[in-house]
């Protein structure tokens, strides 16, 4: 096959994060990586949410527009994402042990 491979590691590391979390809006999935993989930006974030949302791997749960005092204006569109039906998460231990540390910064629920 010519052309790039349509895996990515982070876009992997991605799908195993929501799975153990279930669904969260794109700023808390950058925090929540941050934390427990090595870092990246959240651009990079934001391009492999919209990419697995084209391949299938995300789902687009629910948007919610949210008043605030931003400092880009009052309100705030949040999209919420979930796994799709191509997605195949293969969280390990390691990734279990590391989101129940951080459930309470994150107010999540703690994971099985």
């Amino acid at each position: 096959m010519r052309g790039r491979p349509v895996g990515s590691k982070v876009r992997q590391n991605i799908v195993d994060l929501l799975f153990l979390i279930g669904e969260a809006h794109g700023y808390i999935i950058y925090k929540i990586y941050n934390a427990v993989f090595p870092k990246v930006s959240q651009r990079l974030i934001y391009y492999h949410l919209k990419k697995g949302v084209e391949i299938g791997e995300f789902k687009i749960k629910h948007i919610r527009n949210v008043s605030g005092d931003f400092s880009w204006g009052s309100n705030s569109e949040r999209v919420y994402y979930c796994l799709g039906e191509l997605a195949n998460p293969n969280p390990n231990k390691r990734l279990v042990n590391l989101i129940n540390k951080i459930k309470t910064k994150f107010l999540m629920k703690k994971v099985k």
